[in-house]
């Protein structure tokens, strides 16, 4: 009797065992989101694991469930339809691109390979996944089921398996006011410098103050000003001048304005012709001809803005040299003769 009882016993201990058969448990988990945001649509997730077995593989298997194991539930308002694999930035077998996404399917993402794979390594593979659409809900773990088999089934021979788990976050909105900035300062040039090519001061000038002095017929005399100008307004600024009116001495001595425009500057009159005038070393104004300044020309004073300087940007500090310029004939009444330039500059935002 105890003879024929043993082969029973020993029959149903090596089924036990035979399904009690289970695939190898990966370590090391790190699933990273290219962007966390509830939502986001083209999002990358990237998975790596350790300890993973180096022997033949047919099938990668990734589910995002809501649970890390039971019944697969895909978060809420998540999409792996039309899921593409990154063959270029995956490296858990050393063939990426031999290996084919399966068909579409919400939530599960099967890749396989008829002919199999060995990874490489143990640890640090990676695999990547890209055009997953995320989950709307945030602050709330979910995860990633991994798992390879040696078949391309997806379901017999396991290899490994782990679990990774990730969760969307809302971005953090950033704001701030910058208010707007304008500074704008005249300074005094001295005698013996540069006002452009060809043109050197005769005289010092204040901040207020363009000092022409006593002027003959003999020899014109020139001042100048250096404009700085610092702001954060977007599209640049733009400095304009103008006079009060014609230089005179207020019993009806005058002495005209020179001939060239601000649009069209000319060569300043030769010692002996009563001008007065203006001109700019900012060669690159933004209205007219760019460049119309340059080679010693000057422009006649209006009671209306003329543009003297111009900037396209904003700048933290720039400085442009005007200068003025006066002659007068032998026969210009005598008496003294006074007017005020104008600057203005006006940004813009």
């Amino acid at each position: 009797m105890r003879n024929k009882l043993l082969p029973v016993f020993l029959f149903v201990f090596l089924f036990v065992f035979a399904k009690s058969a289970h695939a190898a448990t990966l370590t090391g988990s790190n699933t990273t989101l290219s962007d966390p945001r509830p939502s986001q649509v083209g999002v990358t997730y990237t998975v790596d694991f350790g300890s993973v077995t180096t022997s033949a593989t047919k099938c990668f298997k990734l589910s995002f469930a809501t649970t890390a194991t039971g019944t697969t539930v895909i978060p809420t308002g998540m999409s792996s339809i039309g899921a593409s694999y990154d063959v270029v930035a995956s490296d858990y077998v050393p063939d990426a691109q031999t290996w084919t996404i399966g068909a579409s399917v919400n939530g599960t993402v099967t890749l396989t390979n008829a002919t199999g794979e060995t990874p490489a390594s143990a640890s640090g593979r990676t695999l990547v996944l890209a055009g997953i659409t995320n989950g709307s809900v945030a602050d709330t773990q979910y995860y990633i089921r991994f798992a390879t088999f040696n078949n391309v089934d997806c379901v017999s021979s396991p290899v490994d398996s782990g679990i990774g788990v990730f969760i969307f976050t809302n971005g953090q909105v950033v704001s701030l006011t910058i208010d707007p900035s304008l500074v704008f300062t005249i300074n005094s040039v001295g005698s013996g410098v540069t006002v452009v090519t060809g043109a050197t001061t005769t005289v010092v000038t204040t901040s207020t103050t363009i000092p022409f002095g006593t002027v003959n017929s003999s020899v014109n005399a020139i001042a100048g000003h250096d404009l700085t100008v610092g702001t954060n307004a977007g599209s640049g600024y733009t400095v304009y001048t103008r006079y009060t009116g014609v230089l005179a001495t207020g019993v009806g001595g005058t002495i005209p304005n020179h001939t060239g425009t601000n649009g069209t500057p000319t060569s300043f009159s030769a010692a002996g012709t009563a001008a007065f005038g203006y001109t700019t070393n900012d060669y690159s104004l933004g209205t007219g001809t760019a460049g119309r300044f340059n080679s010693n020309l000057w422009a006649g004073f209006t009671t209306t803005n003329d543009e003297v300087a111009f900037s396209s940007a904003g700048v933290s500090s720039e400085t442009t040299r005007v200068g003025y310029q006066v002659g007068v004939a032998a026969n210009t009444p005598a008496g003294s003769y006074s007017t005020t330039v104008i600057m203005t500059v006006v940004p813009s935002y």
